[in-house]
């Protein structure tokens, strides 16, 4: 059972992700989808996804968070809760590409809210991605 407090978090993050999504740049997919990280200093910072009609030059809305994040905050920023949200009322967790880049800052207990099949899911981050790859002197450890 959730916490009253976590949950009044978890509404306001994602209202803030379902409001970034209104601005996502989505012409050809009219896929737009809105994140929000809640970062450990207490702030929220927002992206969206940006298509481009070279599709692998396409941004998910979770990375333009992130890469704003570390921007305007710097690169020791922990993430303690995630949120996204679509327009399109479609099941949308992050892609295997924004939680890769989620893991470098992320806390592994931190709540990941995303719309789902059977309606807003959240879960941990370690849930979400149980199989991190990590980068370590002599070699990647699984």
């Amino acid at each position: 059972m959730r916490h009253e407090a976590a949950d009044a978090t978890l509404d306001l993050l994602m209202a803030a992700a379902r409001r970034s999504a209104r601005r996502a740049y989505a012409p050809y997919s009219q896929f737009r989808v809105g994140a929000a990280l809640r970062l450990k200093n207490g702030e929220i910072v927002t992206g969206v996804n940006v298509e481009n009609a070279s599709y692998g030059m396409t941004i998910c809305a979770e990375r333009a968070a992130l890469v704003r994040a570390v921007a305007e905050h710097g690169p020791g920023i922990r993430i303690i809760a995630v949120a996204v949200a679509n327009l399109n009322e479609a099941a949308s967790p992050p892609c295997g590409a924004c939680r890769q880049m989620l893991a470098e800052f992320t806390e592994p207990d931190a709540p990941v809210v995303f719309p789902a099949a059977e309606g807003t899911r959240v879960m941990p981050f370690s849930e979400v991605f149980p199989l991190v790859f990590e980068l370590k002197p002599g070699g990647a450890d699984f």
